[in-house]
């Protein structure tokens, strides 16, 4: 069938056009609209859809990229991180080693000023009493000198000229008893 053929079997009244009534459209109106439709509009298409496809293929590689670099960043942090937890731990740690030190600094201060101080008190402790004892034996010395300047002013009695000779007597005896037994040893 030639195509001329085909414009007799349109009607005349209406003319050329797009029939919308579903029930009168016959197969070749609808093939001369999808194929002219196909024609203007599928190159279009395809070249929006080709653009659409390089924008999405860009987006992609950009998403890609931001995703590497997150992800270095992700690891800068995280060796950021792991190297300011060593030194913190390394502060903390030189931090407990001085205090340790500074402790056992401040308890050896102590014990050292303890045992100064201690001995000091000994010492202030024996002066004193070296003090004390200077006084009693000057108090009692200057008592028996009293006393014996008071009897030396008296008349001497015969009593205590026998105390003394006796004294003297026992005295002399106690130092030659020990010289008479060492010349006996001797003679034997």
């Amino acid at each position: 069938m030639n195509f001329f053929s085909f414009l007799f079997l349109l009607p005349l009244g209406k003319g050329f056009g797009f029939n919308d009534d579903i029930l009168e459209t016959n197969i070749i109106n609808l093939a001369v609209v999808v194929s002219v439709v196909v024609y203007f509009v599928g190159k279009n298409l395809t070249s929006l859809l080709e653009n659409r496809q390089q924008i999405i293929l860009n987006n992609l590689r950009e998403a890609d990229q931001r995703a590497l670099e997150a992800t270095e960043k992700l690891n800068k942090a995280k060796e950021q991180l792991a190297f300011a937890e060593k030194k913190a731990a390394e502060i903390k740690q030189e931090g407990i080693l001085k205090a340790s030190r500074e402790k056992t600094n401040c308890m050896n201060q102590y014990q050292s000023d303890l045992a100064q101080l201690q001995e000091y008190k000994q010492e202030t402790l024996q002066f004193y009493q070296q003090k004390a004892f200077q006084q009693v034996y000057i108090s009692l010395v200057s008592r028996a000198l009293n006393q014996i300047k008071e009897k030396f002013k008296k008349p001497l009695d015969d009593q205590f000229h026998i105390t003394i000779n006796n004294f003297f007597i026992a005295r002399f005896t106690e130092y030659v008893n020990p010289l008479l037994r060492s010349s006996t040893l001797n003679f034997q």
